[in-house]
């Protein structure tokens, strides 16, 4: 799935220049049954217009459309060259396609997600990154991410809470809301209804929801509400407890539109909001509308000085 739809979405994209990281002799047989000419990256920056491949896995072995660990460790190769690139400043920023998981995980390496990797090689703490889902019609912040609903609620605290909801405004106000408005949910129902159905919005979300200069915040609210007054457009954001409080939210409203952006890496990544689909992608239904929102909002949310002309 993830390499199909980067090559549809840059041969859509022909003005516009790309370093594409995995198979370079897949890739560049497919961009040619495309119509878009690649060469082979040679340390050379590509021209505006251009499609460098780098080649850092082979594809061969990765086939089934099934999880495998050879697959694991080919998309672990392309996904880490590519954070290289950027780092070095060969890109100006990395978009990603989606990973399995489980095939990362049978390919040798513990591996729970794109967003913790990542802030583990640019030598963050977990807490320091925070994932968004950023769509037309909702954009939110998660507070937890790949935990247990068990482990999720030890996981809530004010530092956590007002790290996300901080990062969330930031995006926002990167994107050109000046003063958002931002709506957190609760963790439980009622958001707690004054401490009867659990004490977490006093204890660990209301102390970060307090009044502040630069957005206007409302909360802790119940979850149904918060996600309703973002689907009416009454409010910017939403912070979230839970992963699937986002998600759920997040693909109901904006399926195949909103992208995943982790937030506080020194550089700027975008992804798209689902997984491999190897279902989806061996019945030829690769649709690369995701990976183009991608692509779109990392030449938005990324410093305008990183891009380049060439870029």
């Amino acid at each position: 799935m993830g390499p199909e739809i980067a090559v549809r979405a840059i041969v859509d994209r022909p003005d516009e220049s790309f370093l594409v990281t995995g198979d370079a002799d897949w890739l560049g047989r497919r961009f040619a049954e495309l119509g878009r000419e690649a060469r082979v990256y040679d340390g050379r920056p590509p021209a505006r217009g251009e499609v460098a491949l780098v080649h850092c896995a082979d594809w061969t072995e990765a086939v089934g459309y099934r999880a495998t660990a050879a697959g694991g460790r080919s998309q672990l190769a392309a996904l880490d060259r590519a954070a290289d690139l950027v780092v070095a400043g060969e890109a100006a920023a990395l978009v990603t396609g989606p990973t399995s998981k489980e095939a990362v995980v049978l390919g040798g390496t513990a591996f729970t997600g794109q967003t913790e990797h990542l802030a583990a090689r640019a030598g963050l703490e977990r807490d320091a990154v925070t994932m968004l889902f950023l769509g037309p019609r909702l954009s939110v912040g998660l507070v937890t991410t790949h935990l247990s609903i068990r482990e999720a609620p030890d996981a809530i605290s004010p530092p956590r809470v007002a790290r996300t909801l901080n990062h969330l405004i930031e995006a926002l106000q990167r994107g050109g809301k000046a003063q958002p408005t931002i709506a957190v949910a609760g963790l439980n129902p009622h958001a707690g209804e004054g401490g009867l159905f659990g004490d977490e919005e006093m204890r660990a979300i209301a102390p970060a929801c307090e009044p502040r200069p630069d957005a206007v915040v409302r909360g802790p609210l119940g979850a149904e509400t918060a996600f309703r007054l973002a689907a009416a457009g009454e409010v910017d954001g939403v912070v979230a407890m839970l992963h699937d409080q986002a998600t759920i939210a997040s693909k109901l409203l904006d399926w195949g539109r909103a992208v995943n952006v982790t937030w506080g890496l020194p550089y700027v990544r975008a992804s798209v909001d689902h997984g491999v689909a190897y279902d989806a992608a061996a019945a030829g239904r690769a649709d690369p509308q995701g990976m183009s929102a991608a692509v779109a909002a990392a030449r938005v949310l990324g410093p305008a000085e990183t891009f380049a002309e060439n870029f």
